[in-house]
């Protein structure tokens, strides 16, 4: 039974938690964004370069046979464009994200500095002074 406390240590412990949070609501934003991507980006821009769709652009090396049920061999690489939009547009929200959270935290007051630590010359300075001091 040791080997299950361990693990619920483990599990419970706060990063393990704040990482599955994360990825369950990257997850969530990832679909997102891929909707922002797909029905609102992407249409203008196929639209400002003549209709052209992204998915559909690629270079076919050898056409299929749909008789013999064979595919086309392609390199789509308009779907290529189209993931390099997207992880740009999720990289600029996370950016946006981060930066709004930063500027709502309270900035921390620096911690006050330590009083340096006397030399060896200044103690025995001060232990003269405090001599001379009673003699008077």
């Amino acid at each position: 039974m040791p080997i299950i406390k361990e693990f619920k240590e483990f599990a419970m412990r706060g990063n393990v938690v704040d990482l599955a949070v994360g990825v369950i609501i990257g997850a969530a934003f990832g679909k997102i964004v891929t909707s922002l991507v797909n029905d609102v980006i992407m249409p203008p821009i196929g639209y400002i370069t003549g209709g052209i769709d992204f998915k559909n652009l690629k270079v076919l090396i050898k056409p299929g046979d749909p008789a013999k049920k064979i595919a086309d061999v392609s390199i789509n690489y308009g779907n290529f464009i189209n993931t390099v939009i997207e992880f740009l547009i999720v990289a600029f929200c996370i950016f946006m994200v981060v930066k709004a959270i930063n500027s709502l935290k309270k900035p921390e007051e620096p911690a006050p500095a330590a009083e340096p630590v006397p030399t060896k010359e200044e103690i025995l300075l001060t232990e003269i002074r405090d001599l001379l001091a009673k003699g008077k």
